[in-house]
């Protein structure tokens, strides 16, 4: 019997307890919440798979197998700092903090447990297979996008309100959107230099920066990063610039195609389960049979370079 712990509820908590729902039978797991009361309802749905909502940390039991880290992003790192004492592992939803910390010890680890950063993207179609590609092609050159209208987000919610429109909170694009920093360093390693600039510049009513764009310089490429909240048409895409031909893929349809001077084709790809593969290849770093490779370590240093200026 797996116990487990939810610390916050929202849109990704709920998303997140679906899916382990949908993997773990019921009679092998034992789900909590930690949530400060403040929140939206909870659906019918998920109340049934909650054996106890807790709204204190002092009130929380120090026997759970995992706990996920699934509220607001700029109260991770005090949620981490006191939870671990309450569980063997962690998922940590991503970004991993609000700011990079100076060192990861200081949060008290314990070495035999797994702290795993959310980072779906690498589970998905797209960049599982480019994982495969990048390591046979003579790549020159990378670009990259993320942009839709912030509004859109969550309907029937008021954009002014959440989280990513608020700067204190954790909102802005560099730590809303550090999901391409992450399948970028994912895909390439990380680069030797960044220039990155920033800031509100649509007429959106947020206070959190609405644009960003990077460009990373590798020994052999260089890589651009381009993320924003007004783009009208939804698109998260990348391009790799070869010899021959492009790699063009859409993360958002779920294609890869080739680009070459006079035709085009398509590559066929895996149907995508990005968050339950997430979730289950969390559980068997867990149990020792994989290695986990987003650690809190890694994720600090990917937010170091999401963050900085100039």
């Amino acid at each position: 019997m797996l116990k487990i712990c939810f610390a916050g509820l929202g849109s990704i908590g709920k998303r997140h307890l679906r899916d382990l729902a949908k993997i773990i039978k019921s009679s092998e797991r034992s789900i909590d919440a930690l949530r400060s009361g403040h929140g939206n309802e909870i659906q019918k749905d998920i109340l049934e798979q909650i054996n106890t909502i807790y709204h204190e940390i002092s009130e929380l039991p120090k026997d759970y197998d995992i706990i996920f880290i699934t509220n607001p992003t700029y109260l991770h790192y005090d949620t981490i700092k006191e939870l671990v004492e309450h569980t063997k592992h962690m998922f940590i939803e991503k970004p991993v903090f609000q700011f990079p910390i100076q060192d990861v010890s200081e949060l008290n680890l314990k070495s035999s447990s797994v702290y795993y950063v959310a980072a779906p993207l690498r589970y998905g179609p797209v960049v599982s297979k480019l994982k495969e590609l990048v390591t046979k092609e003579k790549v020159y050159s990378v670009r990259a996008i993320c942009s839709s209208y912030l509004p859109d987000w969550r309907k029937g919610t008021d954009y002014r309100k959440n989280y990513s429109a608020i700067k204190e909170k954790g909102g802005g694009v560099e730590l809303d959107l550090i999901h391409e920093m992450d399948y970028i360093t994912y895909l390439f390693g990380m680069p030797q230099e960044v220039k990155h600039y920033a800031g509100k510049f649509s007429d959106l009513e947020i206070d959190s920066d609405d644009l960003g764009v990077y460009l990373l310089k590798y020994s052999e490429k260089l890589i651009e990063i381009h993320l924003d909240y007004f783009g009208r048409k939804a698109r998260r895409e990348i391009e790799l610039y070869c010899k021959d031909y492009t790699i063009a893929g859409d993360l958002i349809n779920n294609t890869i195609i080739y680009r070459y001077s006079d035709h085009i084709e398509e590559l066929p790809l895996k149907e995508d389960n990005d968050f339950v593969d997430e979730i289950k290849a969390f559980l068997a770093m867990t149990e020792g049979s994989r290695i986990n490779d987003n650690d809190i370590e890694h994720a600090n240093e990917v937010l170091k370079l999401a963050l900085k200026r100039g």
